[in-house]
């Protein structure tokens, strides 16, 4: 990998030059040494990855900043600056956030644990390599016993502080460190047979969890930590969409819905899939790199893996390709991701937006929208998969009232009384099944309500990336935020590059926020309402 390994070098080295730009050089300065932020802020953990930026092309011998003085420097003060933030109980910071936070200092040794491991692996090492070995190996030290205080917010806090901690139980040779780990590593991994982990995060912490797994397999020198990434980077393959993004609207995370490519995952398909010899793996390594340059992206931060391996700079695969035809359907997970040639359709269990179909430029996200009793949106209970491939969504929605106390309360203040202990007014129920089934060339979506007479409910079509939309009667360009109601006939989205056409629409009533606390449209989209009251019945064709 001779071209990734050069791109990613020439890119490290920018980041280097920007980390030097960004150094707080003002003596008597609080943030002395600092690198700052975009945001104006100075925190310990984006030090950290400054001083890493620094420290990869210090100790390459291929960089034109190996070995030099300044840079060298630069890190000196840096790591006096890291010294200064982190307590004396060896935890970091998150300002913005959390502080003495055991997950976010595991995040911050790790960030600085790969060069020392490749510092601890050289046979003799400079003056300047010492110095970055102690003053590195200090913090991280410190920074491991610390982790034994715990505490954790999210699922993957848990394996970043278990990795760090049995990393630095085998590195320091202290098992009290290595017994913590296992304590948190009791509780079982999050991936599921599909290859999901509790997240569900394709857009960021699957790249943490991954990362957790790959230290946790060389601490513990375990393998079977390296099962669950290679599970989750099969389920990826399915992941990518036509403008080779990830994904990313099944998140639970701050990454939802976000544009993210995926340069994440770039060394876990090359490292797994060399190791374990998974073609499709280093295919995938071969095409991230490809999208990342033709759309003049950086290269993954992956140079000190590199550096730790460099038998990979010298291997070299000719495959190069992202799945295009298949049907996925992960029950476990309560998702199904489908792709023919230039398009993708997800299905979601228990997402307001139930269907996204992706078609070049184009994202189209549905919503079946309302309002009964506590329900703003149908999000689907149970999701199944037929023997002829159609996806089943089906929700009941429960109507209930509450009924008086049959003996006076203790309390007349209503926040104060029980009411979890109320009995029950039960009924009337609204049932919602959905079924999408593929057709020639595009995908049925069959809509039925049932249970409730006369509520005006409508399906929300939210439409990014198109320029106008046109039907028998009119067009109209759009800009991202117009809303129509469209009574009749099938009708066309289109940009410059791809065309969507969707129908027939129909429209008996232009009710389309519900009451004050129903679900807003998707924002940023063109949205068009379909509406009817129920119960209804109606059959939506969708051709990419």
């Amino acid at each position: 990998m001779k071209e990734h390994y050069l791109k990613t070098l020439r890119d490290t080295e920018h980041r280097a030059k920007l980390a030097l730009k960004a150094q707080n050089l003002e003596v008597g300065s609080p943030w002395y040494g600092a690198f700052v932020m975009p945001t104006g802020v100075y925190m310990a953990k984006h030090a950290l990855y400054c001083i890493e930026y620094l420290a990869q092309v210090y100790c390459c011998p291929d960089s034109k900043f190996y070995h030099e003085e300044a840079v060298l420097n630069s890190m000196a003060l840096g790591l006096d600056y890291v010294d200064r933030q982190q307590h004396e109980n060896g935890l970091f910071d998150y300002i913005t956030c959390n502080f003495f936070s055991a997950p976010d200092t595991a995040f911050c040794i790790g960030i600085i644990l790969p060069t020392y491991q490749f510092l601890r692996g050289k046979a003799s090492l400079t003056p300047g390599e010492e110095f970055l070995k102690e003053r590195f190996g200090r913090i991280i030290h410190a920074g491991g016993r610390g982790l034994l205080e715990g505490g954790f917010h999210t699922p993957n806090h848990r394996w970043a502080i278990a990795s760090l901690l049995a990393t630095c139980g085998k590195l320091f040779g202290e098992a009290d460190l290595t017994q913590a780990a296992s304590v948190y590593l009791n509780e079982g991994i999050d991936c599921n047979a599909d290859g999901e982990y509790s997240e569900k995060s394709a857009g960021n912490y699957n790249a943490v969890n991954n990362e957790a797994m790959l230290l946790l397999a060389q601490a513990l020198e375990d393998p079977s930590y390296e099962q669950h990434v290679i599970r989750n980077l099969k389920m990826m393959l399915t992941y990518w969409e036509p403008d080779d993004s990830v994904f990313t609207a099944n998140s639970t995370r701050f990454d939802k819905d976000r544009l993210v490519y995926p340069d994440g995952y770039y060394w876990p398909y090359l490292y797994l899939g060399v190791k374990y010899s998974i073609p499709e793996f280093v295919a995938m390594a071969n095409y991230t790199y490809q999208v990342l340059s033709s759309r003049n992206l950086p290269a993954p931060d992956v140079l000190i893996y590199f550096m730790l391996h460099p038998e990979y700079v010298a291997y070299e695969s000719p495959l190069s390709a992202t799945p295009t035809d298949y049907k996925a359907y992960y029950a476990e997970s309560g998702i199904a991701r489908v792709r023919r040639g230039s398009y993708t359709f997800t299905v979601m269990k228990d997402k307001s937006n139930f269907l996204y179909v992706h078609n070049g430029a184009i994202k189209l996200a549905v919503k079946i929208g309302g309002s009964f009793c506590e329900h703003r949106a149908f999000r689907a209970e149970t999701m199944a998969m037929d023997t002829e491939g159609a996806f089943h969504l089906h929700q009941t929605m429960r109507g209930w009232y509450y009924l008086p106390f049959e003996e006076k309360p203790a309390t007349s203040d209503w926040w104060k009384m029980d009411n979890a202990s109320r009995k029950k007014k039960l009924g009337p129920d609204m049932d919602i099944d959905v079924v999408i089934r593929e057709i020639e060339q595009g995908l049925e979506v069959d809509i039925r309500t049932s249970g409730v007479e006369g509520a005006p409910w409508r399906v929300e079509l939210a439409f990014q990336g198109i320029d106008r939309i046109s039907n028998d009667h009119m067009t109209m360009p759009v800009h991202g935020d117009e809303v129509l109601v469209l009574k009749d006939s099938f009708f066309t989205v289109s940009n410059p590059e791809s065309t969507m056409t969707v129908g027939p629409a129909f429209g008996t009533h232009h009710f389309t926020e519900g009451k004050e606390d129903s679900e807003a449209k998707t924002p940023g989209a063109a949205t068009v309402y379909l509406t009817d009251y129920t119960a209804f019945h109606h059959v939506i064709t969708i051709r990419p």
